[in-house]
């Protein structure tokens, strides 16, 4: 099954899409910048449940933390990576590759731009990849929920512009943040709860990340952040060689 998660995002995207264009001349700024704020303080609260829960316990009554060093560890390798690669460079660059390869000056061409802003938009994120890691391996939605929020408030935006180009971006949505959640639950027997607690932990502190930048309109590179959330599954092989790791 592809996950409640994806269903729910690409109807908040059909019905965001819908009211969109029959706005047409879009929101005002003032408008468009309050709300994005607002989302990015619920996004805020999301990454900050999510990383507490995978990173303190209580233990004889007290609080405590685990896998600390796991955390930083991977975020540091994987930015090594992710900056290495020039992941976020990539993706905006390939994003304005579809745009100089489709779009036009024409109807058609407005129409296409609709559907490929609004792809990359929706497809492109760590939410997207976190929040179906989580679907597929917890069978928790809720990240990929709130995600719906923040796309079904973006495709208004998107359709006022650009108009019914948007709803074609649910198809490539559906397959590719459908297509994560199945492989996630593919290889969900292959791995232990601790490990999926560390990946989620991990992947928490990307969606707060992802919050930072709607809340104060930064730039953290989450895009180069990615790589991090294959480290644990890196230690947690490795942890059979050097026994060692599996303490981080």
């Amino acid at each position: 099954m592809i996950g409640l998660g994806t269903i729910v995002n690409c109807a908040t995207i059909a019905a965001g899409t819908t009211l969109g264009v029959f706005l047409k001349g879009g929101l005002p700024r003032r408008f468009e910048t309050t709300i994005m704020q607002a989302l990015g303080l619920c996004t805020f609260f999301i990454g900050i449940g999510g990383a507490a829960s995978g990173l303190l316990t209580i233990e004889d009554g007290t609080l405590s933390t685990q896998h600390t060093m796991l955390l930083v560890l991977s975020l540091v390798l994987g930015a090594v990576v992710g900056e290495a690669l020039d992941i976020e460079t990539r993706l905006n660059d390939f994003g304005s590759w579809c745009q100089t390869r489709f779009s036009g000056s024409s109807e058609d061409g407005k129409f296409v731009q609709g559907f490929v802003a609004a792809s990359l938009l929706f497809c492109v994120g760590a939410m997207a990849i976190v929040g179906a890691l989580e679907d597929g391996l917890n069978g928790d939605p809720s990240i990929l929920i709130a995600k719906a929020v923040l796309d079904g408030v973006s495709s208004v935006i998107f359709a006022a512009s650009l108009g019914k180009g948007v709803y074609l971006s649910i198809l490539p949505l559906f397959i590719y943040q459908g297509g994560i959640t199945l492989l996630a639950r593919f290889i969900r027997p292959w791995l232990t709860d601790a490990l999926i607690s560390q990946i989620s932990c991990i992947g928490s502190v990307l969606i707060f990340a992802i919050g930072f930048n709607l809340m104060f309109d930064k730039k953290v590179k989450v895009g180069n952040l990615l790589p991090a959330v294959l480290f644990p599954i890196i230690f947690f092989f490795l942890a059979r060689f050097f026994p060692a790791l599996g303490t981080l």
